[in-house]
């Protein structure tokens, strides 16, 4: 068993590419519901956005602004009665 350490450097340039790797894994997952379910579903501005492989957008409706949240804070959804 070899055991492999990482130098502090080598970490934080592994750290840096995050953000590129999330992109690219959001990117691969978008085009693969593409191809599978033949259309996507996405908020976009305020709007549910359905895009189909072929290339046509329709709005399906308007949607409630994101709600900006702090780290550690804990929201709780009231339910309208």
């Amino acid at each position: 068993m070899s055991h492999f350490q990482l130098t502090e450097e080598a970490m934080q340039r592994m750290e840096a590419r995050i953000p590129e790797l999330v992109g690219f894994a959001c990117k691969l997952a978008y085009l693969k519901a593409l191809t599978i379910n033949g259309k996507v579903m996405e908020a976009q501005q305020g709007q549910l956005i359905e895009t189909t492989a072929e290339g046509a957008v329709r709005v399906i409706r308007n949607i409630a602004k994101p709600v900006p949240v702090r780290v550690g804070e804990k929201l709780v959804r009231v339910r309208k009665p």
